[in-house]
C-alpha cells in the first residue's frame, strides 16, 4: 500500500519596511516681498543688527537677523501664518553660516534667544498676544522686548521665568536688562541716515552705548586729530611719525 504525501505548505511572512517619519517640507520661501512697517522701523532693525555685530567683532559664535523668515514646525511652513520677529539673536550657533532664513529643524532644534519687536499701532495688538504667546510657550526664548519707534515710552520687555514671561522693571534711566546679551536696551535720541528720532540702541553693564561700525570710525578719526593737533604742539610733524 502507497501512502502520499501532501507537499509542504510554505508559510510566507510579509516583512513591513521600517516606518519613517514625514520629513519636513524643503520648499521653503524666505521673501514675501513685503516692507517693514516705515523707514524708521528698518533703520531702527538695523541699528540693532549693525551696532551688536559691532560690540562683537571679535566672536562668530551667534547669529543675529531681523525681519527674516523663522521655520518651526511643518503646519507652520504650509499656512505661513506667521514669519518672524523684527530683530532676533541666536546664541552658541556658528555665526559664518550663510542662512537665508532660521530654520530649526537645520539648526538643530535652536530657537532665537532674545527676540525684538518693533511694533506699531497696527501691530500692537499681534505683537503682545499670538507672538508673544508663540516667543512664550513655543520658542522659550529667553528675553522679548517691544519697541514702537514712534513712541519713546513704548519699551516693555519680558523674562522667562518657570516657562512664563515676567515683565521686566526699568532702572532709573528708563532702560531693561537684556540677561541673555548682558546688554542694557534703552533709548538714544539722535540722527541716523537723516532720519531724527528716538532710537532703541544697546548699552554696556557699564552703561557705554554701544556703537555702531560708522560711529566707532567717527571716534578713531576723531582721536586721531587730537593726536595731530599734540604733536604740532610739541614740533612733531604727524606725518613723520
Amino acid at each position: 500500500m502507497t501512502t502520499e504525501t501532501s507537499p509542504k505548505t510554505e508559510l510566507v511572512t510579509e516583512v513591513t519596511p521600517d516606518w519613517e517619519p514625514p520629513m519636513p517640507p524643503t520648499d521653503l520661501i524666505f521673501d514675501d516681498g513685503e516692507l517693514l512697517e516705515s523707514k524708521r522701523h528698518r533703520i531702527a532693525m538695523n541699528l540693532l543688527i549693525d551696532s551688536l555685530y559691532q560690540h562683537w567683532s571679535d566672536r562668530s559664535d551667534f547669529f543675529a537677523g531681523g525681519n527674516m523668515f523663522i521655520y518651526y514646525s511643518s503646519t507652520q511652513a504650509r499656512n505661513r501664518d506667521y514669519k518672524g520677529p523684527d530683530f532676533f539673536v541666536v546664541l552658541d550657533v556658528d555665526g559664518k553660516t550663510d542662512r537665508q532664513g532660521w530654520v530649526v529643524w537645520e539648526e538643530e532644534g535652536r530657537y532665537p534667544d532674545v527676540i525684538v519687536e518693533l511694533t506699531s499701532p497696527s501691530t500692537a495688538s499681534v505683537d503682545i498676544g499670538k507672538k508673544k504667546d508663540i516667543y512664550e510657550r513655543t520658542f522659550r526664548t529667553p528675553n522679548y522686548f517691544i519697541f514702537n519707534p514712534f513712541d519713546r515710552k513704548s519699551l516693555k520687555g519680558w523674562h522667562l521665568e518657570n516657562k512664563k514671561y515676567q515683565e521686566l522693571q526699568r532702572n532709573d534711566r528708563g532702560w531693561l536688562w537684556c540677561e541673555e546679551l548682558e546688554l542694557w536696551l534703552g533709548t538714544w535720541e539722535g540722527t541716523i541716515l537723516q532720519e531724527s528720532a528716538v532710537w532703541l540702541r544697546f548699552y554696556d553693564s557699564q552703561g557705554n552705548l554701544v556703537l555702531l561700525p560708522g560711529e566707532v570710525a567717527e571716534q578713531e578719526r576723531q582721536r586721531a586729530e587730537r593726536l595731530a593737533a599734540k604733536l604740532k604742539e610739541l614740533g612733531v610733524d604727524p606725518d613723520s611719525v
